[in-house]
């Protein structure tokens, strides 16, 4: 069994979700611009932040490791793995609070989780979808080293409207090359 694990990067601190973390994620979660291409709830309360940092206290590492992203003290988002065993993959996914947005720290929490699962799971592969509108996300993938595999056209559903995705994956051999 995997146990939840804590990284340093160079400015972060990704950890397991903790309940201090309460506060910090209804701070982030409840601005309507940070949710706009996420599934949650509109508007978003307090009560919603404890039951989702409940869930992450709770879930299996082995199946959805979830980090929070830890920067000066505060927790200000998420990178979770989920990981599909039988094939060796791994799906990613990933916030952070609005007022961090272009000061690339979501590129370093991404590449130090993506090396993690690498590593800690054996993965052959990790990919990521975004809707096609979520620049700022696609960017990520690609500073990562990800390659954009297609396009999935009327492919989710957000907030009762359909969206087209973009899917990225990076292989082993293009991390470890």
């Amino acid at each position: 069994m995997t146990k939840p694990a804590t990284i340093r990067t160079q400015r972060l601190l990704l950890r397991p979700f903790e309940l201090k973390d309460v506060n910090d994620v209804f701070d982030y979660a409840s601005d309507t611009e940070w949710s706009r291409f996420l599934p949650v709830a509109s508007p978003y309360t307090v009560r919603d932040a404890e039951a989702f940092v409940a869930r992450q206290i709770l879930k299996n590492w082995d199946e959805k490791p979830r980090f929070a992203i830890e920067f000066k003290g505060v927790a200000v988002g998420s990178v979770k793995l989920t990981i599909e065993k039988p094939l060796s993959i791994a799906s990613l996914r990933y916030s952070i609070a609005r007022p961090c947005w272009n000061l690339g720290l979501m590129t370093e929490a991404v590449t130090a989780v993506v090396g993690w699962g690498f590593d800690e799971f054996g993965l052959q592969k990790v990919y990521s979808r975004m809707d096609v509108e979520n620049v700022g996300s696609w960017r990520v993938m690609e500073k990562v080293g990800m390659t954009r595999e297609g396009t999935l056209r009327s492919h989710g559903v957000n907030r009762g409207v359909r969206h087209d995705y973009h899917y990225y994956g990076i292989l082993r051999s293009e991390w470890e090359g």
